[in-house]
């Protein structure tokens, strides 16, 4: 509204002085000021329409104060439009006076008030009119952006809520694992814990970020797979096929590392029955992590942080949906890749 009233005033004073010509044209030859000198007219026109003008300003002022709501809109306008007339029809008696236009008797005052009756209806209605459309679609915008606000921050409340589910999840897991290293060998055991705080460091940098670069997911990717096949050496392998001209894409962090996690979570992993995971952009549109399909009898203690949390980011991130193929040999998950240059919308 701030700005709002800021051009007003500036429209208010400009068309003070606009209208108070063309008001002089309206006097009637003969009365007293159509009479009066050029000039001397035309200021006291301006003075007249200044009093009407801002008193009607306040008017307004006054009844969006005491009815400020959208709800309130009929009664505003009814109120403010009988204020209106009144103030249209007795606001410059006083001045009129003053210039001895009017003569100091009821009968007088009387003669002033209904001699532009018709007039003051009509531009209190014109005037009302104008100030209350102009504040009914201020209002309507500020609701709109208002809106907009509440469901950006409640959208981001969520994601942050998704965000702070992965640290923990990460963590769990990889402590399980370094718990298993530790008795079987404790350099591999040191070796793999100088790899997870290398990795633990970029979930710290970019838990807080919206989209990352495709590369430095795909370098996180290569580092979590790299703490896996410590413990898997034999019975894990992993491709990336990933043309250089994609890695400036974006996508949501930890994306790939959730999806190898959930690849190794639900299926065999052993010499008898290797995994293999393949990395690879398809169509130049998603990024697709597949895993040979080899469910496990019963599937390990989950959080409940893998698919739902991708999709609801994704979501999140401009309704864009994962897509999920399953076929009687491989599971493939297609996440999209954000390019930043046509999605400016899109913070990082």
């Amino acid at each position: 509204m701030k700005n709002f009233k800021i051009r007003e005033i500036h429209v208010r004073w400009v068309g003070i002085f606009l209208v108070g010509f063309l008001v002089m044209f309206t006097e009637q030859e003969g009365t007293q000021a159509a009479a009066l000198p050029f000039w001397t007219h035309y200021f006291i026109s301006v003075g007249f329409t200044a009093i009407y003008w801002n008193g009607a300003y306040l008017i307004f002022m006054r009844f969006r104060k005491v009815f400020p709501e959208i709800s309130q809109t009929y009664k505003r306008i009814i109120l403010t439009y009988m204020a209106l007339f009144f103030w249209m029809s007795v606001g410059g008696i006083p001045f009129k006076m003053v210039l001895g236009l009017v003569e100091y008797t009821w009968s007088g005052v009387l003669l002033a008030c209904s001699e532009y009756f018709l007039l003051n209806i009509i531009l209190a209605i014109i005037i009302g009119t104008i100030y209350e459309t102009v504040f009914f679609f201020e209002k309507w915008k500020e609701s709109i952006q208002q809106n907009e606000e509440l469901k950006n921050q409640q959208i981001r409340t969520q994601f942050e809520v998704l965000q702070n589910q992965m640290s923990p999840h990460f963590l769990f897991n990889s402590l399980n694992t370094l718990t298993t290293l530790i008795a079987e060998n404790q350099q591999v055991a040191i070796d793999f814990t100088q790899k997870l705080s290398e990795v633990y460091r970029y979930i710290l940098q970019n838990k807080e970020r919206d989209l990352v670069h495709l590369h430095e997911e795909l370098d996180f990717a290569r580092s979590y797979l790299y703490l896996l096949k410590m413990r898997f050496p034999d019975n894990l392998t992993a491709t990336f096929n990933v043309d250089k001209k994609y890695e400036n894409l974006s996508i949501a962090p930890l994306t790939i590392q959730m999806l190898v996690e959930n690849a190794i979570k639900h299926n065999v992993v052993s010499k008898a029955d290797p995994l293999h995971i393949d990395v690879y952009v398809e169509n130049g549109t998603s990024i697709v992590v597949k895993n040979n399909l080899q469910k496990r009898p019963v599937i390990e203690k989950s959080m409940k942080t893998g698919l739902a949390n991708i999709r609801k980011r994704y979501e999140y991130l401009g309704n864009r949906q994962i897509e999920i193929i399953t076929t009687p040999k491989n599971y493939m998950v297609a996440i999209p890749l954000i390019d930043l240059i046509e999605n400016r919308n899109i913070a990082v």
